[in-house]
């Protein structure tokens, strides 16, 4: 898997959140739909507990392909 700059993202990729904080853990999630178009995309994630969000990108998130 190839990680991703954010305008290239597609549905059913995995996205991870890097830790902020001594202790905790690296957040990780799919991709189940992209909001917005590329010169503001977000997403919204269904994370590893079963919560889903909107996801904005910022520093600290790195995007995977599930395609090959």
């Amino acid at each position: 898997m190839a990680t991703q700059q954010a305008a290239r993202v597609a549905r059913g990729d995995i996205v991870e959140v890097s830790a902020r904080r001594v202790g905790d853990h690296v957040r990780t999630g799919k991709v189940m739909r992209v909001l917005g178009d590329k010169s503001h995309p977000h997403y919204s994630v269904k994370w590893e507990d079963g919560h889903e969000s909107v996801l904005y990108p910022h520093e600290g998130v790195t995007f995977r392909s599930t395609k090959k």
